[in-house]
């Protein structure tokens, strides 16, 4: 971050240092006053930070003013509890790319400032800030600087943008280049529906090339480093939660497809990489209602209890559209679903055809299924 404030100081020197001189080559006025004063937020102010990506902190501050009369650009500084800004731990531009009296920092941003700080994770601490007005050079420091106490995020203070799962023990191998990308749910939260083998290691990576960050699972914690392990071969959803530094798996232990009428389930054996698939199953046996009622859904069973997979909204026959078939999990099982079933393409009923059942939760593309009659 300082390396990047140091390339936009020097443009900045460039730019205002051409303006700054009149056609004859004469030198203007450059200064600027110092912020006299701070408003936002207060001294002292007291923060638990959030994960999410909306929590901000405000802050504000009394504008300086340019001895050209021009526009004033600003810079917050923040350091340590008892620095003296000579070596800021970071340095941020004001809001309206620096000319605005004021900053809309992200909680997230401000994790990242403690951890540089010492303050570990979870933990509370202090930090000092104050700000910086320039014309793009010699900034001038202000006359005030404050204190804020955060408690740090339980998670990392450097989330991955994106996320991994490699080792012996995948369905992938331990070849870093064929890892397998996680589904990315929000900043910081990534899941993925693999088997793993007993006995052999898996680890998570932030890239499947060069030398990337490696984490691992200790406890009920994600940690930096090191190699993980499963008790059992199996089907596994991960979910794993940079924000917090905290992980859920449940073991998968079948997907049904699941008649509405008739309450018959259809099992769909496991093909590999997030895939559950039977083909060429004929359905046989079902007459009145049981037949004709077009609606279905899949349910999941898993060590943490019973799931469905059902449409995110709809309730008509299949259009042709791949949107369609797209799926989400509930936790309310039931038999009838209003809004949220899905139709058999046939006119004729379920019983005596031939059909491909595909469901999958493969991570790099979107939850869906297909139905395809034979």
């Amino acid at each position: 971050m300082k390396t990047i404030y140091t390339k936009l100081i020097i443009f900045s020197s460039l730019v205002f240092g051409f303006l700054a001189c009149s056609s004859d080559g004469e030198v203007r006025d450059m200064g600027v006053t110092p912020v006299k004063t701070l408003y936002e937020p207060t001294d002292g102010r007291t923060l638990v930070l959030q994960s999410s990506a909306s929590a901000m902190l405000y802050f504000e501050w009394e504008p300086a003013r340019a001895e050209d009369s021009g526009a004033v650009l600003y810079e917050i500084a923040f350091d340590k509890a008892n620095g003296d800004f000579s070596d800021p731990l970071s340095i941020i531009a004001a809001d309206n790319n620096g000319g605005s009296n004021h900053a809309t920092i992200t909680h997230k941003q401000l994790n990242q400032i403690a951890a540089l700080a010492g303050i570990e994770s979870a933990a509370q601490g202090t930090l000092k800030w104050t700000v910086y007005a320039s014309k793009g050079i010699n900034p001038v420091k202000a006359e005030q600087e404050r204190t804020i106490t955060v408690t740090r995020l339980a998670g990392f203070a450097n989330i991955p943008e994106q996320l991994f799962i490699t080792g012996t023990a995948t369905e992938a191998g331990n070849d870093l280049s064929k890892a397998i990308r996680m589904k990315k749910i929000n900043d910081g939260e990534f899941e993925v529906y693999t088997r793993l083998t007993q006995g052999q290691s898996f680890q998570f990576t932030n890239a499947s090339t060069g030398t990337p960050v490696v984490y691992s699972l200790s406890g009920e914690k994600i940690i930096e480093g090191g190699t993980s392990t499963v008790s059992k071969t199996g089907i596994y959803k991960y979910y794993l939660d940079f924000n917090i530094g905290a992980f859920t798996v449940k073991e998968i232990t079948k997907v049904n497809l699941f008649l509405c009428w008739s309450q018959r389930k259809i099992e769909l054996p496991y093909k590999g990489f997030g895939v559950w698939e039977l083909t060429n199953h004929t359905i046989t046996g079902l007459t009145g209602n049981d037949n004709n009622d077009d609606r279905y859904k899949f349910r999941m069973e898993s060590s943490a209890g019973e799931t469905e997979w059902r449409a995110p909204s709809n309730d008509s026959k299949p259009t042709g559209n791949e949107a369609y078939y797209y799926m989400v999990e509930k936790n309310n099982v039931q038999q009838w679903t209003d809004g949220q079933i899905w139709k058999s393409p046939s006119t004729t009923g379920w019983s005596d055809k031939t059909y491909d059942f595909m469901f999958s939760l493969n991570s790099g593309k979107p939850y869906t299924h297909n139905l395809i009659i034979k």
